[in-house]
């Protein structure tokens, strides 16, 4: 598979060679679906809680006698049955919501993703990204230069001026290798990826 090479104007100006082991590959969109699903949910804290019947503040005594009213008996106004009681199966704030993924199951599903990325264009190489100051409107300009909406940048070399400088882009994502995500790469217009760090991602995905 071959990559363009993007020069400091966001222009391709030759191919590179990518590994068909990780950029080759057909797109199985199961098992995508199944490794996107899984990141995010895996990404809930699960801090929501509900109340049950005995937890609501609700008095205890019987809204009206048992006959005699031609309506439905009942016993308190805290019954799940009720506006405002408690519910029957409440959300507790330790609930799990954790998804299991086998690692080889992981890897695929990321070459799947990052081939039909190849295959749309939407991924393209770099020579690399620096930064002379920790400044915003200097990391806009180059990445306005690439021609992308919103772009996800994969560097081998995330020093702090790049990280300062791309924490107040919203559709700007700079990572390294190995905190990619399969979220990241489907979301984003557009990812671009430094020569060394391509050959770490094809190093891990291989």
């Amino acid at each position: 598979m071959e990559l363009n090479l993007l020069n400091d104007q966001g222009q391709p100006s030759a191919t590179v060679s990518a590994a068909d082991t990780v950029f080759g590959r057909e797109f199985n969109e199961p098992l995508v679906h199944q490794v996107v699903v899984a990141y995010q949910a895996n990404a809930r804290s699960g801090n929501r809680a509900q109340k049950d019947r005995s937890e609501v503040r609700h008095t205890t005594k019987k809204p009206w006698r048992q006959k005699g009213t031609g309506r439905a008996r009942a016993g308190m106004s805290s019954s799940p049955l009720w506006r405002g009681g408690g519910k029957i199966f409440p959300n507790s704030p330790d609930e799990n919501f954790t998804q299991k993924v086998n690692k080889k199951m992981y890897r695929a599903g990321m070459r799947s993703i990052l081939s039909q990325l190849a295959r749309d264009g939407r991924i393209a190489v770099i020579e690399g990204l620096t930064l002379e100051a920790p400044k915003t409107k200097l990391l806009a300009t180059k990445v306005r230069a690439m021609g992308a909406g919103s772009v996800l940048v994969i560097t081998d070399n995330l020093d702090e001026n790049l990280l300062l400088a791309s924490r107040n882009l919203a559709d700007v994502l700079v990572v390294e290798p190995q905190q990619a995500d399969p979220v990241s790469l489907v979301h984003f217009d557009r990812v671009l990826i430094t020569r060394p760090a391509l050959a770490k991602v094809e190093e891990m995905l291989a």
